[in-house]
């Protein structure tokens, strides 16, 4: 059974950090591409950042590129999200999960950041 359990959000002011974790189970970590994707209110669920399964390549989506690094662990199945210089458009639900999507990855209850003064 698959379970992805996200957390280290919170409150932070404008231009702060946050470091999410996330900690995986259930199948096998270590040969998986793992993303970050987060979801504001009233869009659509984004993909933010993407790791390679040994942790070599990573991508990241034009807005978060320079201010967000992912890594990965995979002794320990838990990827993560350094993020800095927060803006408060980057006000989301944060998950993670593997890249590409697959239906049979059902999600976790994902963290909430919220950048606000």
């Amino acid at each position: 059974q698959v379970q992805l359990v996200e957390s280290g959000g919170g409150l932070v002011q404008p231009g702060g950090s946050l470091r999410l974790s996330c900690a995986a189970s259930g199948f096998i970590f270590s040969i998986n591409a793992m993303g970050w994707y987060r979801q504001a209110p009233g869009k659509q669920r984004e993909l933010v950042a993407r790791i390679s399964n040994g942790g070599g390549s990573t991508n990241y989506a034009d807005s978060v590129k320079g201010r967000f690094t992912i890594s990965r662990d995979n002794a320990k199945n838990t990827v993560y999200l350094q993020m800095n210089s927060l803006k408060p458009e980057d006000t989301a639900v944060y998950h993670c999960n593997i890249v590409p999507y697959d239906l049979g990855y059902s999600w976790g209850q994902g963290t909430q950041v919220t950048v606000s003064s």
